[in-house]
């Protein structure tokens, strides 16, 4: 179910999008956005910092492509955010031994401090490289395409990266939580 909350502005901004344009799909993502953080505060009484950050940069980005009527912006929008995930790991790790990973999942699982770094430093690096090919798709080919590929591509690397790095925290812990690092 918080899969799907999560995915609900992508789901509706792709389908406005074919039924309706970049403009009205802009329209959506941001009410969806919206709608998104009420229904997190009237179920739970608490929205995610992230999700605060996500309807900011969709205001932004979303509120420039339709004042300006020009699609670059919004275009923008994965990549300033996945940018900022990703700088937020490796910088707050890097200079602030601040590691994000480990305070989301240090409850659920129990792994060395050698591999909280080597999780974290890889979820860091791939939200970076995430930004980049959003702005390599959004660039490179239509728009169209960018926005397939924003649901169904940005989507299916995150789950391919999920997957595999699910597989390191399980050779780790089977090794007693030795990283090899």
């Amino acid at each position: 179910m918080k899969l799907l909350i999560d995915l609900f502005p992508v789901i509706l901004f792709f389908v406005a999008f074919k039924l309706k344009g970049i403009f009205v799909a802009t329209v959506v993502a941001m009410a969806a956005c919206v709608v998104q953080i009420g229904w997190m505060y009237f179920k739970y009484r608490k929205v995610e910092p992230l999700m605060w950050l996500s309807l900011g940069i969709i205001t932004v980005f979303g509120g420039a492509t339709l004042l300006l009527h020009d699609e670059t912006f919004i275009k923008w929008k994965p990549t300033v955010l996945y940018g900022l995930f990703g700088l937020g790991l490796t910088v707050g790790q890097i200079f602030f031994g601040k590691n994000a990973m480990k305070g989301v999942l240090g409850k659920q699982m129990k792994l060395e401090e050698k591999a909280w770094k080597k999780l974290n430093l890889s979820w860091g690096g791939f939200f970076i490289i995430l930004a980049g090919i959003n702005l390599y798709v959004a660039y490179s080919f239509s728009t169209d395409t960018w926005v397939n590929f924003k649901l169904f591509g940005i989507m299916g690397l995150i789950l391919l990266f999920s997957i595999a790095q699910g597989l390191m925290i399980t050779a780790w812990q089977k090794k007693g939580g030795q990283t090899g690092v």
